[in-house]
């Protein structure tokens, strides 16, 4: 490392032009000497960089020379973009931001060196050196940055005017970023969803004007002039800190009105550039504690590293992007969720009656699909068949306001991840959120209830029925054996197709949230009136109507839409693959084996009926536990939730589970209307 640093105190001295490759050679050099071997050594790299600090102090020559190139190596690059860009989104877009990174992951860009931000690309070529950089503490760097310090009583010509050129270059990026942040705050979207903000007032606006003044007073302070005193950057501060109030308020309202990918791409962009352009004027600002600006700047720098390393990671752009529009689809859930939770036993009686009517007409929708499979049509046009089946019985059953038990999970997820929010993670009440889930328990205790004690007799009855009519039997005896032979879990693949199922209640709940959030965003209610041959058709009034049950309905029946589509396409792709993967649903489960049960005249042993009701209660569970665990998840990951106490939290179930066990199962009598007022 003594030679090293006696090369570049060397290549100081000169500083010939046709060298600036040289000169980042040996920096590059510096840098490799302190990575550490193995990428989890820390150890070594910070012993290695006390003994460089150490060599610095005893050896003043050598700190100069190492200052004096560095500061030289900056002042012939251009500095503005890596201050401006590294970090920060780019102005094209999520879906082309997210093309660029992936080609860029497979051929890079050609790098230009008279730019530093393609120069951190040779100097950390690694993806994780930033990890190295950060595990070493911050009083190991401060360290370094007081060896290389220059003395106060010294003056070196050289170094005093390759510093003011980082600084010019800093102002720059500063002024720069202002500008964006004034373009993409007085976007249109962003205005429409938070319209309080007027154009001609917003602070978007205002925060540049502050700048100007600012940058104009301290330019002039930097050539000399004292006239007039030097602004304070506070101005600008409290700007950018309106600014970021706005910003905040605007993802309030989006969780009302809605959001796009498109809007949430421009608000991450929007912070990320008020975050850089408040840490670069506190590195600029002379009132700064010098103390406290090193610290920003130590940290500024390693934050850059980092960007720069990650700068094509896909992962990156999805996780900064999708929380806010998962927020919304989850919010939305969330919201749909209240409505799958029984507070008292009038409620628990009208989710028994809803559930029982889906059942009921699951009862019918289970017969058809096996009519539709004696056509013995080509995989495709069966595949068509049995999606519209199960397609429009799920709309029929929105329509009707009739509930599938294994909706709720998806529903009810969000509705417990809204709970679980806290602004530190610790001041839940945790007697509280008991109280919420033991009422979604016995709600999809009921639920589930309501839907099997219909959906078996009525498809008994049916296919009963039609053996009285007809002399035959609705499916034969191998038919009916296969369909037994498919609820059983131990003989069969049924678990792992419930868990398919799973999925794909869990998909069917996120898109339903996702057009609830589209249906608000885009006004659907507002829309549907415009369209004049419905006016002509329906009449005003109808037409309004519509539109609002449009904007209030879209997202169940797209999302019960799809989930037919799922159901109906998993098997027959399956099929097509020669993968065995097909689905099965708790409630066709049960009309499925009262179907069975006519077909072979009741002639089953007790084993095969302890077997299927086995199979059907196995399949229920992996139905809604599959669901609701996928549901959470997403719902806690959309608000960055992360919950510390599972331990009191189940605790506190138990203790709830030993002491009152039926309110698990059965809601409490209505409170007498003295009582309720």
């Amino acid at each position: 490392m003594l030679q090293l640093l006696e090369q570049i105190s060397a290549a100081s001295s000169s500083f010939p032009s046709s060298s600036e490759t040289v000169q980042l050679d040996l920096l590059s050099a510096l840098v490799n000497a302190l990575r550490p071997r193995k990428g989890d050594d820390v150890a070594s790299t910070l012993i290695k960089l006390r003994q460089l600090t150490l060599l610095l102090q005893q050896q003043p020559q050598l700190a100069a020379g190492l200052r004096r190139y560095a500061l030289h190596l900056l002042s012939l690059r251009r500095q503005t973009s890596l201050y401006t860009d590294v970090g920060i989104l780019s102005n094209d877009g999520f879906f082309s931001e997210l093309q660029r990174r992936l080609i860029y992951r497979f051929l890079p860009p050609a790098l230009d060196e008279r730019f530093l931000v393609d120069c951190l690309e040779k100097i950390f070529p690694f993806d994780n050196d930033y990890v190295w950089l950060q595990a070493i503490p911050l009083e190991a760097w401060d360290a370094l940055l007081d060896a290389l310090q220059m003395p106060a009583e010294t003056s070196e010509t050289t170094a005093l005017p390759d510093a003011q050129k980082t600084l010019t270059e800093i102002l720059l990026a500063i002024q720069v970023l202002s500008y964006r942040v004034s373009a993409i705050g007085i976007e249109p979207e962003l205005i429409r969803i938070y319209s309080d903000v007027k154009a001609f007032e917003s602070p978007f606006l205002m925060q540049n004007v502050e700048l100007h003044r600012y940058l104009d007073s301290y330019l002039r302070h930097l050539n000399g002039e004292t006239t007039m005193p030097l602004e304070d950057a506070r101005h600008v501060l409290v700007m950018l800190q309106q600014c970021q109030e706005v910003v905040n308020k605007i993802r309030k309202n989006a969780l009302r009105l809605g959001t796009s990918v498109a809007v949430t791409y421009r608000l991450v962009r929007l912070d990320q550039h008020l975050n850089r352009l408040h840490k670069l004027l506190e590195l600029v600002d002379t009132g700064a504690a010098p103390s406290e600006q090193r610290r920003i700047g130590l940290q500024l720098g390693l934050e850059l590293i980092e960007a720069h390393n990650r700068k094509y990671m896909v992962r990156e752009l999805f996780a900064d992007n999708i929380n806010l529009l998962a927020r919304n689809v989850t919010e939305n859930a969330s919201r749909t969720g209240e409505h799958y939770i029984a507070e008292n036993r009038s409620e628990y009686g009208a989710m028994y009656r809803s559930a029982a009517g889906a059942g009921f007409i699951i009862g019918f929708m289970a017969l058809f699909k096996i009519l539709a499979s004696y056509l013995h049509a080509a995989p495709l046009v069966e595949a068509f068949l049995f999606s519209m089946n199960y397609a429009f019985g799920f709309m029929l059953i929105h329509v009707l306001h009739f509930t599938v038990a294994t909706k709720q999970p998806a529903m009810t997820a969000s509705r417990i991840a809204a709970g679980l929010h806290s602004s530190d993670g610790r001041n839940i009440d945790i007697d509280s959120l008991t109280d919420m889930i033991v009422k979604v328990v016995r709600t999809q205790f009921v639920a589930v209830l309501g839907n099997l004690s219909v959906a078996f007799p009525v498809a008994w009855l049916l296919v009963y029925g039609y053996f009285l009519l007809t002399g035959h039997h609705f499916v034969t005896p191998d038919k009916a054996d296969h369909l037994l032979h498919d609820i059983d879990p131990f003989s069969s693949l049924a678990l792992f197709h419930a868990a398919i199922a799973g999925v794909c209640l869990f998909l069917a709940g996120l898109i339903s949230g996702y057009y609830d959030n589209k249906a608000l965003y885009t006004r659907m209610s507002q829309r549907v009136v415009r369209v004049r041959w419905l006016n002509r058709l329906f009449g005003s009034a109808r037409t309004q109507r519509l539109g609002e049950y449009l904007e209030n309905s879209l997202g169940g029946l797209t999302g019960n839409f799809y989930f037919g589509i799922l159901l109906g396409t998993i098997g027959t792709v399956g099929f097509l693959l020669g993968l065995p993967i097909d689905i099965r649903h708790i409630t066709f489960a049960t009309a499925n084996f009262a179907i069975a049960l006519v077909g072979l005249d009741h002639s089953v042993s007790w084993q095969v009926i302890a077997i299927s009701t086995v199979g059907v209660i196995a399949i229920g569970l992996i139905n809604l536990w599959v669901s609701f665990t996928l549901a959470l998840l997403v719902a806690l990951r959309s608000r960055q939730v992360r919950f510390r106490q599972r331990g009191p939290l189940l605790k506190s179930l138990g203790q709830r589970l030993l002491q009152r066990p039926l309110e698990f199962f059965i809601a409490p009598k209505d409170a007498p209307e003295s009582e309720a007022s």
